[in-house]
């Protein structure tokens, strides 16, 4: 038995009500439209919401809501036009009919159909969203052996840079957002063990599970789509929902974030989301000490493997000489790692204030010619906009669409990470 609140045209509603008893339902809850759900949703008790996918029964405000308590949001009777303002809320991509109490009581979410994976659209966010179309026979799934194309796997992108706070986390958390905003089933980690700050930029509360829980499940096999589902919080925004894996409450639990615990989740994520970016801490040094089987788990172990897992690295640096500098010899030291993925160089913060007239010119000229790298991508200082972000715990995208700083990485994002292709072909 489920509780269900409903906000629905009257006939609908009637008419659901009466099913949810003949299947064994319970309507703790009818209100009038989004607004009195949304304001009454948390305390009803209510495990599912069923609404309507008219703007009068669903609305950004009702999304956010569900997120929070954890209602599972079922949408009725969407049609093709009302499907385009669904997605435009971030629920998910279109999927083909499906009866209404099958998705209610437990069955199999109909697979999408568009763009995106199967997988992603059952996973948009903590409450799960489905849409209910008109009622027709699903389409069958091609059967094993059709020829049909294997789904997918997520990509993740790692997020790493030197001691001096360059901006790893607004970085991170920004190409997540770009992700999200262009459409994906996005996430950011933070597996940060000095510094996790993630979580309190986006201003989520502390009690979120985060990535230690899902290195915990990692441990003992426990963890899956689903279990991640539930460990993560989800930021709400006007431009496509973030998933996020918070990072440690307390920097001293480091060990929880060992290498294979961290590789694990991470291959799981990729069934996940389509993009997850993750943010690393600065060290990569590994204590010298005990070797072989008796060797105890490094503090950095965790940023090693991140790096080692991922699809892309972007090494981010600040854009002021001590920033240079830094950034040149981090640039050195990761490419002793063996094994690692393509790197993309960002310098963060270019402003002519430290580096004097046309720095954009002069920090290309240096990188080419003491590090051989070309075309880093610079992102300039927009401290106001950035301020505004972590103030209301949000991102760039939805603080400050048209700052330089936020269309600086937006350009990265779209024509370089994600190379303009949203189905997303492994990024290395």
């Amino acid at each position: 038995m489920a509780e269900v609140a409903l906000a629905l045209p009257l006939a609908d509603e009637v008419r659901l009500a009466e099913e949810a008893e003949r299947h064994g339902h319970r309507v703790v809850l009818r209100a009038s439209g989004a607004e009195e759900l949304a304001s009454r949703i948390a305390a009803s008790g209510a495990r599912i919401a069923m609404v309507g996918a008219e703007e009068q029964y669903l609305g950004a405000r009702l999304v956010a809501a569900c997120d929070s308590a954890g209602v599972r949001l079922v949408v009725v009777g969407a049609g093709d036009a009302s499907m385009r303002r669904v997605r435009r809320l971030g629920l998910l991509d279109a999927l083909v009919p499906a009866a209404e109490w099958a998705a209610v009581d437990g069955g199999p979410v109909p697979p999408a159909v568009g763009t995106r994976p199967a997988a992603a659209s059952a996973i948009e966010t903590r409450a799960v969203p489905i849409a209910i179309a008109e009622r027709e026979d699903p389409a069958p799934e091609p059967a094993a052996g059709d020829g049909a194309p294997p789904a997918r796997r997520g990509a993740v992108v790692a997020v790493w840079g030197p001691h001096g706070a360059p901006g790893r986390t607004t970085v991170a958390i920004a190409l997540a957002a770009e992700a999200a905003a262009a459409g994906l089933a996005a996430a950011v980690v933070d597996a940060d063990t000095h510094a996790a700050s993630v979580g309190p930029a986006l201003g989520l509360r502390d009690e979120a599970p985060g990535f230690a829980a899902a290195c915990r499940l990692a441990a003992s096999g426990e963890l899956d789509v689903e279990e991640l589902e539930r460990v993560a919080a989800v930021r709400p925004s006007r431009h496509g929902r973030l998933r996020v894996l918070t990072g440690l409450l307390r920097a001293s639990r480091w060990p929880e974030l060992g290498a294979r615990r961290v590789e694990a989740v991470l291959d799981a994520v990729r069934d996940w989301a389509e993009v997850s970016v993750v943010d690393t801490g600065a060290p990569l040094d590994r204590d010298e000490g005990l070797g072989g089987e008796l060797a105890p788990p490094g503090r950095n172990d965790a940023a090693v493997a991140a790096l080692l897992a991922a699809d892309r690295i972007v090494l981010v640096g600040a854009g002021d000489p001590i920033g240079v500098g830094r950034l040149l010899r981090a640039h050195a030291e990761l490419h002793e790692l063996d094994g690692i993925p393509p790197v993309d160089v960002l310098v963060n913060r270019v402003r002519p204030s430290a580096i004097g007239l046309n720095p954009a010119g002069q920090l290309r000229q240096t990188f080419a010619r003491l590090g051989g790298i070309e075309d880093p991508v610079l992102v300039p200082e927009d401290r106001p906009a950035l301020d505004g972000a972590v103030l209301q715990g949000a991102t760039l995208v939805d603080a400050a669409p048209r700052s330089p700083a936020r269309l600086a990485l937006r350009r990265y994002a779209t024509e370089r990470l994600l190379g303009g292709d949203r189905s997303l072909r492994r990024l290395a």
